[in-house]
């Protein structure tokens, strides 16, 4: 069948509407004129909407709330997380144990960096490498060096109360790997293994808002985060105390969360413009978060500018640490690797961290609303004491809502074609039927009607 005759045959029979006047014979050419341009623009406008619709399923299908049904919320406190910051006393403990007790004391600066290493290393650099090296300076294994001088847990925390109920710090305070060296952490995702237990830190109507206090044995940097948050090297200073002994630290803070709509999960990840933590794709961390993104991209920058990583870089392989020559380029390349700048700032010259990272979707928002540091009068032990709770509980959350999902982009499309041209699914079936079925079963019924033409019934 010549494929003039199908087009024909399909709208004459088409349930696209005004299609067969186009080849009705008994049809003027102005009907038929008229016809087509009616077609013409009800195709293009109904092009138009689902263009529309696609556009606005792709780029607007989340919208924000804000929630204040507060009464049965059960609201997660922050991740506490502890990183040693100084430890002088072990350092000197481990000088000794390596170079003993009449070694030269730069040396311990050099260990100083290495253990708490912050991205640039000044004395690791100029005593041990270049040509006046200072002997008995080590120039690999550093992370080796690093865990020899970091406290352990029970070393660095202790009398440990939530709720002014004690508990046992270790036992709930897990080992967390970062990129300022070995941290311990309480309520975070990233920290531990699956099964170690969790301390139940919710707070609500019946328990009131949480708090947690504990004591410090060393000097300290301690984070308050989202649970699936990580401390880096570029951590705002308000998530974060900066701790001493002798000194009691007390911070008050107010948590507002994001709530997800069930059906967000079945947006992608372009549509939401977020990550959920269980939809990793870093090395560094188990579970994503914007922090958590950063320093996989520092990371990543310091293995294309030096075909190595800081010595302190989570969950990386040995191969991939520096050594001595790698901590001199990272030296070299402080001012690239330590600042993160946008993309525009880049264009203009400035050195920084270009990362594009997506935010959590599961983000929270702390405030600071009282902070107080007073001195520790009559205390026999160089230690610290620090307390951080809610002030009150939340009245008030962000919800990410679904407003345009698949169901809605096939009934807008749907709707559309219907409205403008008269078509369904099977309006555009008739199309295949048309172009492939309709004409060899038209060709078969021909064949079989030629042959009982030619063939006399005697010999049928």
């Amino acid at each position: 069948m010549r494929f003039s005759r199908v087009i024909e045959e399909y709208l004459k029979n088409s349930t696209l509407h005004g299609a067969r006047f186009i080849v009705d014979k008994d049809a003027s050419w102005i009907e038929r004129i008229f016809w087509v341009i009616c077609l013409v623009a009800s195709w293009y406008a109904s092009w138009l909407l689902i263009k529309a619709s696609l556009s606005a399923f792709e780029n607007n299908a989340i919208s924000f709330v804000v929630e204040s049904s507060f009464r049965d919320w059960n609201t997660n406190f922050p991740a506490i997380i502890v990183c040693e910051s100084k430890n002088m006393d072990r350092i000197q403990e481990v000088a000794e144990q390596l170079w003993g007790a009449d070694h030269d004391f730069t040396l311990e600066e050099v260990l100083s960096e290495i253990a708490f290493f912050r991205g640039e290393s000044y004395h690791t650099v100029h005593e041990c490498s270049g040509e006046e090296v200072t002997a008995s300076c080590f120039y690999s294994n550093f992370s080796y060096y690093a865990e020899l001088v970091r406290s352990s847990c029970v070393d660095s925390i202790s009398n440990c109360e939530w709720n002014n109920k004690p508990f046992e710090c270790c036992k709930y305070f897990h080992r967390m790997e970062t990129e300022l060296g070995i941290c311990y952490a309480i309520n975070s995702m990233q920290a531990g293994k699956p099964k170690m237990p969790k301390l139940n830190m919710y707070s609500n109507r019946g328990s009131g808002p949480g708090a947690l206090k504990m004591e410090l044995h060393t000097e300290a940097t301690v984070f308050i985060l989202g649970t699936e948050e990580v401390p880096t090297l570029v951590t705002p200073k308000t998530d974060f105390l900066v701790v001493g002994p002798y000194i009691s630290f007390v911070r008050y803070i107010s948590k507002r969360d994001i709530e997800n709509d069930e059906e967000i999960r079945q947006t992608s990840v372009h549509q939401r413009n977020c990550r959920f933590a269980d939809e990793n794709i870093l090395d560094v961390h188990k579970f994503y978060s914007y922090s958590a993104c950063t320093v996989q991209c520092r990371k990543d920058r310091q293995m294309e500018l030096c075909n190595c990583s800081s010595h302190l870089s989570p969950n990386s392989p040995d191969w991939q640490l520096c050594n001595m020559e790698g901590l001199e380029c990272l030296n070299r390349n402080y001012e690239d690797l330590s600042v993160i700048i946008a993309k525009w700032s880049k264009l203009r010259g400035r050195k920084g961290l270009v990362c594009d990272c997506l935010p959590s979707c599961t983000e929270v928002d702390i405030t600071t609303v009282y902070d107080s540091k007073e001195n520790m009068a009559g205390s026999q032990n160089a230690i610290s004491r620090i307390e951080v709770g809610l002030i009150e509980l939340p009245t008030e959350r962000y919800k990410r809502n679904l407003v345009r999902g698949k169901l809605d982009l096939v009934v807008s499309i749907g709707g559309t074609t219907g409205l403008f041209v008269g078509a369904s699914l099977l309006s555009f079936v008739e199309i295949f039927y048309y172009i492939t079925i309709r004409p060899y079963t038209t060709y078969i019924n021909e064949k079989r009607r030629l042959k009982r033409l030619i063939i006399p019934k005697r010999f049928q």
